[in-house]
């Protein structure tokens, strides 16, 4: 059967009294756009409510949707599962924005899951003591593709998917309405958006961009650049994993690879430690993060600055038998999929080896992964394995994820991209 293209976000489609399909149960509701229809015993992790429609679990299309488009999600049966956003590019072909039968895609529906999640946000109180926060967390906030962050009264969009950049003016206005911030600054130029058919952006969408931009994190202040930085300018995820190593540095020599503007560098200074050498490859992310620490009135003379490669920095402290009693691992994404996971494993396990070796008898290890392709356990087992290379024994002291404003949706684990592990090695 061939539908009518769907080509207009804002078309009004019609909306029947449902039926149900004999077969499956499941709702059957008239549609003037596009369908997708999944193969028999593939619709599980759908009724399992998990986002992603992949493009080998399909049986058919029906119509000729563009990317972007709304398009019906249906059993085999033809019965109603989800309404999505399609690409045509993507291995993920659909991106569920509901599971409601009765939903409309629309503007409103737009502006009721941006209110949800600005309410979440506001209900953590985060903004009492910080003025940087993720306001959207995609996925898990119904919303695929869309991350929102505020840096005090700048909010940076950055899109990820063809349903996003579908509504990305509407959803900018709603922002601007909502939030009335002083600029909205558009960052969707990861390297990821090529995987979805999505051409590289970087610019302002609403407003003038201040030239210069301070956050404030447990009382501590980092310069932030928008434009240029990484991710959206700055961390967020890591803010409560900062805090921690701010409490385990006291009276310790510790070392901090790809520090990028030593967010993990400032709370160890702030916390005591004896020393910080703080490695990584940009200088000019060095150069910001020295700013903040004098943004701070931190003790400078504890800092040491490197830029090199963090690889080789590791290997050549190890032959000068250099010893620290804190060694911080926070390395860029690995693995953006799973089917990156078997490098990225032993990229991840050399340079945990090589932190377990410039350990003292009874240092500490904190290490992180923000590879979506790599899950908790193959994490553990990858840290472990270079434990046990490394001839060391190594207890688990704490467990860590991203902080709460970037919410994981309990039928997508794969929001849990960030994982981190703090480990003391036996004296």
């Amino acid at each position: 059967m061939n539908q009518k293209r769907h080509t207009s976000p804002n078309r009004r489609r019609e909306q029947h009294k449902p039926r149900l399909s004999a077969a499956s149960h499941a709702p059957i509701v008239a549609f003037d756009g596009a369908r997708l229809i999944v193969q028999a015993g593939r619709e599980k992790s759908l009724l399992r409510r998990h986002p992603w429609v992949f493009s080998g679990a399909l049986e058919r299309i029906e119509g000729s949707p563009d990317s972007g488009d709304t398009v019906q999600v249906c059993d085999a049966h033809g019965g109603f599962l989800a309404w999505a956003a399609y690409n045509a590019q993507s291995q993920i072909t659909a991106r569920v924005w509901s599971w409601q039968a009765a939903e409309k895609i629309d503007a409103d529906f737009f502006r009721k899951k941006i209110i949800s999640a600005l309410a979440a946000r506001k209900a953590l109180s985060i903004a009492q003591s910080d003025n940087g926060m993720r306001l959207i967390h995609s996925e898990s906030d119904g919303l695929p593709g869309l991350i929102v962050d505020q840096y005090d009264g700048v909010l940076v969009m950055q899109i990820g998917s063809a349903g996003a950049e579908r509504w990305r003016d509407a959803c900018a206005g709603i922002l601007q309405e909502l939030c009335n911030p002083a600029c909205i600054y558009e960052r969707s130029d990861s390297d990821s958006r090529a995987l979805e058919g999505l051409p590289q952006r970087n610019g302002v969408l609403h407003g003038n961009l201040p030239g210069s931009l301070l956050i404030e994190e447990h009382g501590l202040r980092f310069a932030v650049d928008v434009a240029r930085g990484q991710k959206t300018g700055f961390y967020l995820d890591q803010r409560d994993n900062r805090a921690l190593t701010g409490a385990l540095a006291r009276d310790k020599d510790v070392l901090n690879c790809f520090c990028y503007s030593g967010g993990f560098s400032l709370y160890a200074l702030r916390g005591g430690a004896k020393s910080v050498l703080s490695i990584d490859a940009s200088e000019e992310a060095l150069q910001l993060a020295q700013r903040n620490v004098e943004l701070n009135g931190l003790d400078g003379s504890r800092a040491e600055w490197q830029c090199a490669d963090v690889f080789a920095a590791l290997r050549k402290l190890r032959d000068q038998n250099r010893k620290f009693d804190l060694v911080i691992l926070d390395p860029p994404k690995f693995a953006p999929t799973a089917a990156f996971a078997e490098k990225a494993a032993r990229g991840y396990k050399d340079i945990n080896l090589l932190g377990f070796k410039l350990l003292r008898p009874g240092g500490i290890l904190a290490t992180y992964s923000c590879s979506g392709g790599i899950d908790d356990d193959l994490f553990q087992k990858i840290i472990a394995g270079a434990a046990l290379d490394a001839g060391v024994d190594a207890h688990i002291v704490y467990k860590l994820h991203a902080a709460p404003d970037h919410p994981v949706l309990l039928s997508f684990p794969e929001g849990a991209y960030l994982k981190g592990l703090v480990l003391r090695v036996a004296g």
